[in-house]
């Protein structure tokens, strides 16, 4: 499938997938990796997103239709990029692949029912529980089931850990906790570098309360928590308790425009907030929802959005900084402090759950690109170079719309690598 006509493309969240197809689809050959074992990154584990507010499964599985679809599109979950070397136009990349440790393709329900050893789940950022043997989430592209072995080995030799291996074989399916990792080479004419972005670690906040007390999560968690699909089948409750939220507080740039963290503002996060207030006010119309910011920011065509939001009498909105989050800790209510900066006032205020509003934090600022020659700005943020093109939140922090132009984008330039190659 390699040859000197040919794409890589690093990263199969939306970013990854946009580039791929694109490319594809104008026919050049792409080679698509992933690290996680399926695709769709970040947006996969988001219950709405703008502009439309509709799941984002619907988006994704247009595009999986069109991966399955183009021959000239070879995917590669469980895989990561070990090495690049060359130049443009002539790469040599090093791929490796890691095992799922089960073979079976049919991502049958059974399997997972009859697992014995739970783990946290990941993709609802560990709020509950998966089986150690899974399919990612419901809709996982490619549909395969993958085994944690690691967590398996520890049950090894047990009744339960042995019933469970009978009975897979019994269908045929074989579970091989010994597999090895697959390594190989492709050659290829050009490389797009969509590796995203990962939340701001919020347990760096100390005085923010997360990782201290159980009801104070942070943004991407209360995307999971309004998601159907999610650890709560879309009811927004307490973690302590399971109590029905009925007055949250939204803590706007948590970590983020901050010289000791993120310095720089990620430019979603106040929408999300925004969005995530209407989730709470669609669940329980007697919620009140509260937003704590230090600038409102609703840029471009979302002003329209922010307008119905704030005409909602039941969501507040506070100019002021959280300096201090703690707990009850006979009820388990999170009390927030800080300033009221318009009135000059003390807030100091009772909260059912508080919501950190973390930025977005590019992976190549904790893992770089590995070949040589590759620039990044002051914040990790990959600057593209000549055969070298970063796309997506690897480049700036952007909404998902941005993300699909930036790597439509990215493609092109891609393709123009491989032009009289």
């Amino acid at each position: 499938m390699a040859g000197e006509k040919t794409v890589l493309v690093v990263g199969g969240g939306i970013s990854g997938i946009t580039a791929a197809v694109e490319a594809a689809e104008v026919g050049c050959k792409v080679i698509l990796v992933e690290r996680l074992p399926y695709l769709g990154g970040r947006v996969a584990r988001m219950n709405k997103y703008f502009p439309k507010l509709c799941p984002p499964t619907c988006g994704l599985e247009i595009n999986f239709k069109r991966i399955r679809k183009n021959t000239d599109i070879t995917v590669y979950t469980l895989a990561t990029v070990e090495n690049i070397s060359g130049t443009t136009g002539s790469y040599t990349a090093t791929i490796k692949i890691m095992p799922r440790c089960i073979e079976d393709r049919s991502g049958t329900s059974k399997c997972v029912e009859d697992c014995p050893v739970e783990i946290p789940n990941e993709f609802n950022y560990g709020m509950d529980m998966t089986k150690a043997v899974r399919l990612p989430y419901e809709m996982a592209y490619p549909m395969n089931l993958v085994a944690d072995a690691d967590a398996l080995r520890k049950a090894q030799g047990s009744t339960d850990f042995n019933d469970f291996v009978q009975s897979l074989e019994s269908r045929g399916i074989k579970l091989d906790l010994d597999a090895k990792p697959e390594i190989f080479t492709v050659n290829v004419s050009s490389v797009v570098w969509a590796t995203g972005w990962v939340p701001y670690d919020a347990t760096r906040l100390d005085k923010l309360g997360f990782g201290k007390f159980p009801n104070v999560i942070t943004n991407v968690m209360m995307e999971r928590l309004a998601a159907k699909s999610g650890p709560t089948c879309g009811e927004i409750v307490r973690p302590s308790d399971g109590k029905k939220v009925y007055n949250l507080a939204f803590v706007q740039c948590a970590g983020s425009r901050d010289e000791n963290h993120l310095p720089y503002c990620s430019s979603i996060c106040c929408l999300a907030s925004l969005k995530q207030a209407t989730y709470l006010r669609d669940y329980n119309p007697d919620a009140e929802a509260h937003i704590f910011y230090i600038d409102l920011r609703a840029y471009g065509r979302f002003e329209y959005f922010f307008d119905r939001v704030r005409n909602d009498e039941k969501i507040h909105l506070t100019k002021g900084k959280i300096v201090n989050v703690f707990e009850d800790p006979v009820t388990h209510d999170v009390i927030v402090e800080g300033e009221d900066i318009l009135s000059g006032s003390r807030i100091r205020s009772t909260f059912d759950m508080v919501v950190l509003a973390t930025g977005m934090q590019p992976n190549t600022s904790l893992e770089k690109v590995p070949a040589n020659g590759v620039s990044y700005d002051e914040y990790g943020f990959l600057v593209s170079d000549d055969g070298i093109h970063a796309a997506g939140v690897t480049k700036r922090p952007m909404d998902v719309g941005t993300c699909l132009q930036d790597s439509t984008g990215a493609a092109l330039k891609a393709l123009q690598d491989t032009v009289g190659r």
